[in-house]
């Protein structure tokens, strides 16, 4: 496994509480798991849809 950094996050207590409850069902082991998970699926989304508009014509680009 890729050694982790540390970052500080500032989110909403409603979001804590969320990821919390996810935790407490056995979703995620952890708050950071849960985030990690969060990140790396925003990450695969976004990047994806860049580099398929690379190579889409721009027409069908939207």
């Amino acid at each position: 496994m890729a050694k982790m950094k540390i970052i500080s996050v500032q989110l909403p207590q409603s979001m804590i509480h969320g990821l919390d409850a996810l935790v407490k069902r056995g979703v995620f082991p952890n708050r950071s798991e849960a985030i990690r998970v969060a990140i790396r699926e925003l990450l695969k989304k976004e990047l994806y849809k860049e580099e398929l508009q690379e190579e889409l014509p721009e027409y069908l680009v939207r």
